[in-house]
């Protein structure tokens, strides 16, 4: 009699089991017909709300004045960027073009050969998109940096990673300008602004990264030259260079350190420069970056460039306009991957409706706009302050830090809509994924630039 009570209550408890996991299972699909009543009714709410909005304009009816949106190419509305005006618009339809005709239909066979042909920056010269800032007297527009910005969006938007003009144009030649005496400047800066002359910095060496007061290359004033002797890698543009701009200890025992830092400007015809091979990258695949070395490299003294000792000055000068150039960039590139991203969930379906319309990714792409948006009016700020000649460390490291740590972190998010085609490299949000991933790195890592804006808080 015990078990079959036994049983008897088991049995009786199996069925309670059940009769609460159908409950659940009742209460999960009435939840899920909710769900879909919802999602039905929020699209009939939108419905309606276009079909108020045509009805009021049909019957006149005016409403408050609302902020200027204008739309841009490929996704949605924006606010209006105050730092562009109509000659801005032209320079940017004309550079576009080159970019749309020169450009972005050989890219694809430029990544697989490492590098860019030399012609292009033949052409790039010819039509006045090098080096647009520098005087006409040295062959520029005299035109100030919301013009570079202009060439630095515009090649972001295109993916078009492998034409490093902003690397010759506004990071390497300002040192030329701005730290050369008048002959030097007479005799590089007109190649520079036609592309005669290709120009590269080489700074990082393959035991020294951020720490530039630790840098072991060496060069010995002997007469009126300089023996230079070292090795340098991750230089881009090393391979099509025909004069790069070389960080060198010019007094090993200077104290501190960093005050005996010198920079050379050192031809790729000089005795002793050699190129090592170009590296293999996982990103950026069409910009030829390279290892140098220089053994005995002959250096003229008059090829100093500035003042011995004063280099470590002269690189803390430039690098915020390096990093701000970073920025602009990561904001472009950013944008790129938003409007490719919203192309693509207008048009894949799941579940028998586009996968935009799920609210996952409604709301996801809705954060990354919002991102963009504010990442971009900051660095336009930056950018303003920059143009005025502001002293803009602090800025322009806040700029670079999130603006590439946001680029890093929503292509990853962008590339998940696109499933497994995501993964396949001929899928431009796969090469942007790539492209991505050194943002953070170069031109002075996160770490560096987190360091560099505590020290102006007084911390």
């Amino acid at each position: 009699m015990w078990d079959q009570r036994s049983q008897g209550e088991t049995l009786w408890a199996q069925r309670s089991q059940g009769e609460t996991l159908w409950a659940q299972r009742s209460q999960g699909e009435t939840l899920w017909d909710q769900r879909s009543q919802g999602e039905t009714l929020w699209d009939q709410r939108s419905q309606g709300e276009t079909l108020w909005a045509q009805r009021s304009q049909e019957n006149g009816i005016v409403f408050p004045d609302l902020p200027k949106i204008t739309s841009h190419i490929g996704g949605y509305s924006h606010v209006k960027r105050k730092l562009f005006g109509p000659d801005h618009q032209v320079f940017r339809d004309a550079f576009r073009t080159f970019v749309e005709r020169e450009i972005k239909p050989f890219h694809r066979d430029w990544e697989k050969e490492g590098i860019v042909p030399r012609e292009l920056w033949s052409k790039a010269g010819e039509q006045g998109y090098l080096c647009p800032w520098l005087p006409e007297e040295y062959g520029g527009s005299d035109v100030d940096f919301s013009y570079a910005a202009i060439i630095i969006e515009e090649l972001s938007r295109a993916g078009a990673s492998g034409a490093a003009f902003n690397l010759h144009s506004d990071v390497v030649v300002p040192y030329i300008y701005h730290c050369g005496n008048d002959e030097q400047k007479k005799r590089y800066l007109p190649g520079c602004a036609s592309g005669e002359i290709v120009t590269a910095i080489s700074m990082t060496e393959p035991n020294t990264g951020s720490d530039l007061a630790a840098i072991q290359t060496t060069a010995t004033l002997e007469g009126d030259h300089y023996l230079l002797n070292g090795q340098k890698t991750f230089v881009s543009n090393g391979h099509l260079s025909d004069l790069v701009i070389v960080v060198a200890k010019t007094d090993v025992n200077a104290d501190p350190p960093h005050a005996g830092v010198s920079l050379l400007l050192v031809e790729s015809s000089f005795p002793g420069f050699k190129r090592g091979k170009r590296l293999e990258k996982i990103g950026m695949k069409a910009q030829d970056t390279t290892e140098l070395y220089f053994e005995d490299c002959k250096v003229p003294a008059a090829n100093l460039l500035g003042h011995e000792g004063a280099g470590f000055y002269y690189l803390m000068q430039q690098l915020a306009q390096e990093r701000l150039v970073v920025a602009v960039a990561a904001v472009a590139a950013a944008r790129s991957v938003l409007d490719m991203t919203l192309e693509y969930v207008r048009e894949r379906k799941a579940f028998g409706k586009p996968i935009g319309r799920f609210q996952n990714t409604r709301f996801a792409l809705a954060e990354i706009a919002t991102e963009i948006e504010l990442g971009e009016a900051f660095v336009d700020r930056v950018m303003e302050e920059h143009i005025a000649g502001e002293s803009l460390a602090k800025e322009a490291s806040m700029a670079k830090y999130w603006t590439t740590e946001m680029l890093k972190r929503n292509t990853d998010r962008c590339l998940q809509f696109f499933g497994g085609y995501g993964y396949m490299a001929e899928y431009p949000i796969a090469q942007a994924y790539l492209d991505a991933r050194v943002q953070t790195i170069y031109a002075g890592t996160t770490e560096i630039m987190k360091e560099i804006i505590s020290r102006n808080m007084d911390l």
